[in-house]
């Protein structure tokens, strides 16, 4: 069952720990199949080896490494194999989960308009008591009380999905900027964010609820847990004016066509807004995003808060840029192209405003 160790990693290759996913995995006779641990996994495996260690634990399974193998920590006759092996960064492909709508989003892919802030970020601000003040500057000491709120949310959710190890590992990552401004906290934070891990799709799936009456209570009831990371991350220092650079972005999508129709009816009314209800990643390669999905949105950035994370994202070659919740859009026009059998949304970013939070909140990001 051993393997040997892969030549060290560079900066166009990506250290995988793997383990062998076929449904008899001890059966010879069928082809390997392989499946690559988490982000978080893989570099609690790989902190593990380099220590010599002979074998780590991650939550409900072992890893042995004398023996290349994870072991069920419920039924030792469990196993599978595991290997270690570099591979190349793709640079044409995206993360086909991070750069689609989650399927179990409300009936429409968007919100209402909400103006600058996400109700998700109001709640949370009137949970971390700063709903009448203004928002949390590069030292202010109110940055660690929410970084060790946001942590032990993090472990919460964590626990709850049977992530444990992940989230223990996350939470540290996070506790160890929480004196170093929030700059830094931020800059965790966006690379926690782009991990495959469970955070981000958590995240955004109780976000994308914003909106549907059946599941108010729902999304609400995540505030304590989440929303102080997502506040942290939506708290950007680096990115603090709106961007006006009519950089255009783009984000596949299999849309229902009750949904597309959603989008053909806005093209018809280009003075109705509507917002995206959760941290949304885009590509500017446009290449890349083409690659999947029924639809692919176009979107030009007139006046909207984004982030660029590509510098802080483990998958670089993404060249990912994050739309921040609540950022609001106009259809200018929908499309059908023939030659890759795809539809064209192409849609404005311009941020709208409601005046109820202007004064209060002056500090936005």
């Amino acid at each position: 069952m051993g393997n040997k160790v892969s030549p060290s990693e560079d900066s166009s290759t990506r250290m995988e720990w793997m383990w062998r996913s076929n449904s008899d995995p001890l059966c010879e006779s069928q082809v390997a199949e392989w499946k690559r641990f988490s982000d978080v996994e893989n570099l609690i495996i790989e902190e593990a080896f380099k220590a010599k260690q002979s074998e780590v634990l991650l939550d409900d399974f072992c890893i042995d490494f004398k023996q290349s193998v994870q072991i069920s920590t419920n039924d030792k006759s469990s196993q599978r194999c595991i290997k270690r092996q570099v591979n190349k960064r793709d640079n044409t492909n995206l993360r086909e989960d991070r750069f689609m709508p989650d399927p179990i989003s409300p009936k429409r892919s968007f919100g209402g308009q909400y103006g600058w802030i996400s109700p998700f970020i109001q709640e949370t601000l009137i949970y971390l008591g700063l709903e009448d003040v203004t928002l949390p500057s590069q030292d202010d000491p109110i940055i660690p009380i929410i970084v060790e709120k946001a942590a032990l949310g993090i472990i919460e959710e964590g626990n709850t999905l049977g992530y444990h190890s992940v989230a223990e590992w996350m939470a540290k990552e996070l506790i160890n900027q929480k004196d170093k401004g929030m700059k830094e906290v931020w800059i965790c934070c966006a690379r926690l964010y782009s991990m495959e891990e469970f955070l981000y799709k958590k995240l955004n799936e109780i976000m994308r609820l914003i909106g549907n009456q059946n599941h108010e209570e729902v999304w609400r009831s995540k505030v304590p847990t989440l929303g102080p990371f997502c506040f942290l991350l939506w708290n950007d220092p680096i990115n603090k004016s709106p961007n006006t650079t009519r950089k255009i972005l783009y984000r596949a999508a299999n849309l229902s066509n009750a949904q597309l129709d959603n989008y053909c009816e806005l093209s018809q009314n280009p003075d109705q807004y509507r917002s995206f209800q959760a941290f949304t990643s885009c590509s500017r390669n446009r290449a890349s995003a083409e690659r999947f999905g029924s639809t692919l949105f176009i979107m030009e950035v007139e006046y909207a808060f984004t982030a660029d994370i590509q510098r802080f994202s483990k998958y670089p070659e993404e060249e990912e840029e994050l739309l921040f919740p609540a950022v609001c859009f106009t259809v200018k026009r929908v499309e059908y192209d023939k030659t890759k059998n795809q539809n064209l949304i192409y849609i404005i970013l311009k941020q709208r405003f409601d005046g109820e939070y202007e004064l209060t909140l002056s500090n936005v990001p």
